[in-house]
């Protein structure tokens, strides 16, 4: 511990320009939101897991990516819930670092899950034919896995860097959560480098995704657009639409905190904060709707789940 000098632990601020009589409506949206993310992306979960006919390769996109929403909630909003319900908003040192870890990683793979969306879209859309040959569960159990696994890398290196630096005693980290960037700004010794191949390694793996993201699916609306038939047209078409929504919540918002970063645009603390909050939480409500609840299987099973379960307690 000699390098880390006094700090044994930080403080969550949140939000610290709010007035305290905003506090407890920010700390009940909070919960609201984490009650509603844990039930949909749960019941999605375990949907796919129990119903066999949901083992096909769209839904197991599905299941990685509402599971990886799921963990990223339960490991960072019950904490903010917690320092707004009880003012304590201390994280132990270790504690702190394990949360900077898992925030890289889930965030990461929902990057990539998210691009082995569009992929499978791509495919489905350009060659339907050999779509089931092309995305077969095999295929698709190993790129869902090797993206897990692959994603501790970049996570790993941002963590065991973080760790490696000086703490002299500042311990009030001005946000939600525990990530790299703010972090960092509580060290005190040179970090400059590592925070330069930090924001190259996050740029890379926000960007490249993102460009093949763009390029599947502008070559996917070009094929809808000279499509003959109008049923396939319109229903290819919503489904694209809703998919670019979620692509857009999730990537804009970080588009405009890393470029900030980049041109050393001095955002407001608390618009800050409330971006990284829109781009973490509001796609994680809104998938279960955008990827289940208008995916006509899953939502036959959860219908005929219901009755069942309302027949029985009549």
């Amino acid at each position: 511990m000699a390098n880390r000098s006094e700090t044994f632990e930080f403080v969550l601020l949140c939000f610290p320009g709010l007035h305290q009589k905003f506090q407890i409506l920010v700390s009940i949206t909070m919960f609201i939101v984490y009650i509603s993310t844990l039930s949909a992306n749960g019941i999605v979960v375990g949907l796919i897991i129990l119903k066999e006919h949901l083992h096909q390769p769209m839904y197991m996109f599905i299941g990685n990516l509402a599971l990886s929403d799921l963990l990223f909630d339960t490991i960072t909003l019950p904490k903010i819930i917690a320092s707004y319900w009880s003012g304590d908003g201390n994280i132990s040192f270790f504690g702190c670092f394990s949360q900077l870890f898992f925030v890289h990683y889930l965030a990461s793979v929902d990057i990539f899950i998210i691009t082995l969306m569009a992929a499978d879209r791509y495919i489905a859309i350009c060659e339907p034919f050999r779509y089931a040959t092309i995305v077969s569960q095999k295929v698709t159990t190993i790129f869902c896995c090797a993206f897990w696994v692959l994603c501790t890398l970049p996570s790993a290196y941002a963590t065991l860097m973080a760790l490696n630096a000086s703490y002299c005693g500042r311990n009030n980290i001005y946000n939600c959560f525990c990530y790299s960037n703010v972090v960092y700004e509580l060290a005190c010794s040179d970090v400059f480098s590592v925070r330069r191949n930090l924001l190259i390694i996050s740029m890379s793996i926000l960007f490249v995704p993102l460009a093949f993201i763009i390029l599947s699916y502008i070559i996917i609306i070009k094929i809808i657009c000279t499509s003959t038939s109008s049923d396939n047209w319109s229903k290819a078409f919503y489904t694209c639409t809703t998919h670019l929504f979620v692509i857009a919540l999730y990537f804009i918002p970080r588009v405009i905190i890393y470029t900030s970063n980049w041109v050393k645009l001095n955002l407001n603390v608390d618009v800050r904060i409330l971006i990284l909050c829109l781009y973490s939480y509001t796609p994680h409500l809104v998938n279960p709707v955008i990827y289940c609840l208008r995916t006509k299987e899953i939502k036959s099973t959860l219908e005929k789940m219901l009755r069942m379960k309302f027949k029985l307690n009549n």
